[in-house]
């Protein structure tokens, strides 16, 4: 089990639910397009966010981001530790650095002692890409026992100066290099883990990476807080953070839809209506299942399991309430048809 560190008004470690973090893609500078993205993600399920500090302008930023946010605000920081120390005087709840980018002991102790000072956790972060050339050499390339030595010395580094408020992050592209250095990383620190995979790619080649890897490692009982990384908006990777937890039985509640594949049978636009489904569902806050069924000869049967469910047919549809049917209608109503019922759901 790994320590608790608290970020903000969040815990994690020990025996706290894993959180679901994302990161803004506008320019921190500008806060109010920086404050609308936080508040789409905050409706989405973040429960941590984490903002680009370039400059001294955004590290500044922080304060006035922060008076209109609701959760905690992780400030990601790269080689000037100036940046770092105003984001903690400006309010970030946590920092992310790698302090072998950050510049020689004196400007690393000087970002630590802030820290202290605000009791401000710091994340240590290493990713493959930044991988030290001796450690390189050492294993012949950039490898998982690269990577958790590379953040064992940072960590050190911390620990030598006396401050042990820290999360470990290590971080590759490559998927099975990812799972092991978490699997010996696990061995050798009770740090809590920030897991992602890194550079994953677009929503479909990303989401299909992050839920292979991160799904290895969480189902072996690794990591305190995840982000999928997509080339996207970041609302897609706190939908997919969601389902990921979901699925391991790691997060309950929400509604959780199932559709089947399109066959020869299908008479309706099946794609499209799972896809609405699948949108509309997120404004509800309720823990059930909701299937999604292309015909209405299976449909009844295969969406037994489910609480609710729509099938549809040759221009019309039916609605299933715990395997049964219970009403038919035409095929542009079910959509409204199901969002009456979740919005009368008892």
């Amino acid at each position: 089990m790994t320590k608790e560190i608290r970020i903000g008004q969040v815990t994690i470690g020990g025996n706290h639910p894993i959180a679901i973090q994302s990161m803004t893609n506008t320019k921190t500078e500008d806060v109010s397009a920086t404050v609308e993205q936080i508040h789409a993600l905050e409706r989405a399920g973040c429960e941590i966010i984490r903002c680009a500090v370039p400059t001294m302008e955004a590290a500044e930023s922080i304060k006035d981001i922060k008076e209109q946010i609701s959760i905690p605000l992780v400030a990601d920081i790269h080689f000037d530790y100036q940046l770092a120390i105003a984001a903690v005087e400006n309010g970030a709840d946590k920092i992310r650095i790698n302090p072998g980018n950050i510049g020689d002991r004196g400007r690393i102790q000087a970002v630590v002692d802030c820290c202290r000072e605000k009791n401000v956790p710091i994340r240590v972060g290493v990713n493959s890409g930044s991988l030290e050339k001796e450690l390189i050499h050492k294993y012949g390339g950039v490898t998982a026992e690269g990577l958790v030595e590379s953040a064992l010395d940072k960590v050190s580094i911390i620990e030598g100066m006396g401050y042990h408020n820290l999360v470990i992050s290590i971080k590759s592209s490559d998927v099975l290099m990812c799972i092991k250095a978490h699997e010996l990383m696990a061995k050798k620190s009770d740090y809590p883990l920030h897991v992602g995979i890194t550079e994953s790619g677009t929503v479909y080649s990303g989401s299909i990476k992050s839920a292979i890897g991160l799904g290895n490692i969480l189902y072996q009982g690794i990591g305190d807080t995840i982000r999928v990384s997509l080339t996207s908006d970041p609302v897609q990777e706190v939908v997919a953070a969601k389902l990921i937890l979901k699925t391991l039985g790691l997060r309950q509640g929400g509604v959780s839809v199932v559709s089947c594949p399109t066959c020869g049978r299908t008479r309706i636009d099946l794609i499209g209506l799972a896809a609405q489904v699948e949108d509309m569902v997120q404004d509800f806050d309720l823990d059930i299942k909701v299937a999604v069924m292309g015909c209405a000869v299976n449909g009844p049967g295969e969406a037994r399991e489910a609480d609710i469910g729509i099938a549809g047919g040759n221009g019309e549809g039916i609605l299933i309430k715990k395997g049964e049917i219970v009403k038919k209608v035409p095929e542009s109503e079910l959509l409204e048809t199901l969002r009456w019922e979740l919005e009368h759901w008892q």
